[in-house]
Order: structure tokens, then sequence, then C-alpha cells
């Protein structure tokens, strides 16, 4: 099996698209009480002030499909 490591700058690309990806996914107000709970989770997980280890580390392998 074949692995590929990611670099620091993949790594960060990946995180601003999925910060993007979040902004966009949040423009709008929810339209359920689900919705707004779910929301509420996801925004104190992105937003949270506390340490915590990052996952998955900088430069982690992964295997390449088929």
């Amino acid at each position: 099996m074949s692995f590929r490591r990611e670099s620091p700058r993949e790594d960060n690309a990946r995180t601003v698209r999925l910060l993007n990806k979040a902004d966009a996914a949040f423009e709008a107000e929810p339209t359920t009480e689900v919705g707004a709970a779910f929301e509420a989770t996801v925004m104190e997980g992105l937003l949270t002030d506390r340490a915590v280890s990052v996952y998955p580390p900088a430069g982690h392998t992964y295997p390449r499909r088929g």
C-alpha cells in the first residue's frame, strides 16, 4: 500500500476551505430547532478557546484511493 504525506501547506489549505464552507453554511438562520442546535454545536467546536490536540496532525499519512 502506498502512502502520501500531507504538507503543512495542504493542511492549511484544507482548513481554510473548511472554514469558508462553514461561513457559507451559516449565512442563513436555521429553519428548525434541530438545525439551530446543530449550528450551535458546530460553532462551539469552531470557536472554542480550549486547548485541544490537533487531529489529524499536519504531515499525517493516508492511503491512496484505488
